[in-house]
């Protein structure tokens, strides 16, 4: 059974993972512990920008909504 998410929720999960994911490419070393995997901090910021610029986009249709209602 899905569970539907409303604009408001996405919205507040798009901010989170984009916080999340922006610290971690600045906190997180590029070779990761023990299991000698290579994380690309490049990658891993532009993914969190993206995911930012998507939330900030939500949060325009969401003050023109409130502008032109």
């Amino acid at each position: 059974m899905s569970i539907p998410l409303s604009i408001d929720e996405l919205t507040i999960w798009l901010a989170l993972t984009s916080i999340i994911l922006l610290a971690t490419s600045e906190v997180l070393s590029p070779h990761y512990g023990r299991i000698h995997v290579f994380i690309s901090r490049k990658r891993l910021r532009n993914v969190s920008m993206v995911v930012s610029f998507i939330f900030l986009a939500f949060i325009a249709i969401k003050v023109l909504n409130v502008v032109f209602s």
